[in-house]
């Protein structure tokens, strides 16, 4: 059966009866509070390319708090939009804007710094160092350092970006012909057969290599002849070579 409500019930119109008044005063307090809006937004934006965005958002928190509004309750229209916009906009950068997702930890630290961040920018007439960021929270200095660096995960800069100071953009960092990077698999591999070796052989290895002694010096430092020294070398070099080798022909067979 339908239900009839009470006849004390207050009785509020839907968005869908709404008349022209009442129409005509959502787009007032619209108008009115757009900077509250904009002001809450820039807290969120740690970057000129995110304001945008998050301005959007806000505008549509406004948009929300001007229709859930209710005068007869008597509270201020700023008062009650600020946590509805600011809700919004946490949401929106909670759901959409982490390509690496940092822990909930870090993202509410990040918000509380910013947040800081331009109060005190405002007090000190001049931008705080994460230090001092970090002293007036009365948290740890790499707690801020962490919180400042997670917002690179929210948007991932472009290959073609430019660079500073003259250099080539980060295309330009990538493995090429002739790139310091360029045979770093094959250093990878050998890092690892290393560690296959024995004790005494790594640390023939580094003395010869990393330290790079004669092998009289490393003869005399471990009580042998020389010939020893160099034949052993000579076998752990051997046995590396073939074992990359082998590496290298089991690879396109693997794949």
């Amino acid at each position: 059966m339908r239900q009839v409500p009470p006849l004390d019930a207050p009785t509020r119109p839907s968005a869908g009866v709404l008349g022209a008044d009442d129409h005509d005063h959502q787009d007032s307090l619209i108008l009115d509070h757009l900077n509250l809006a904009k002001s809450i937004a820039s807290r969120y934006s740690a970057h000129a390319y995110d304001l945008d965005d998050v301005r959007q958002v806000a505008y549509m928190g406004l948009i929300k708090a001007s229709r859930g509004y209710d005068e007869s309750k008597g509270d201020n229209f700023s008062a009650y939009a600020a946590p509805t916009i600011a809700g919004e906009i946490k949401r929106y950068l909670r759901d959409n804007c982490w390509v690496v997702r940092p822990p909930r930890t870090i993202q509410d630290v990040r918000r509380q710094v910013l947040a800081r961040t331009e109060e005190l920018t405002q007090i000190l007439q001049r931008t705080p160092t994460p230090d001092e960021v970090a002293a007036d929270l009365r948290l740890d200095p790499g707690q801020v350092g962490e919180a400042l660096i997670a917002g690179t995960s929210k948007r991932p800069d472009s290959l073609d970006a430019p660079a500073f100071e003259g250099r080539d953009g980060f295309q330009g960092t990538l493995s090429a012909l002739g790139c310091p990077t360029e045979r770093l698999e094959d250093v990878l591999a050998l890092r690892d057969s290393i560690r296959e070796l024995s004790a005494e052989d790594r640390h023939l290895l580094y003395r010869r290599y990393y330290r790079e002694e004669t092998q009289s010096a490393i003869a005399q430092a471990l009580g042998t002849s020389q010939m020893y020294v160099s034949r052993r070398l000579s076998k752990i070099l051997g046995g590396l070579q073939a074992r990359l080798l082998d590496e290298q022909l089991k690879s396109p067979c693997e794949l």
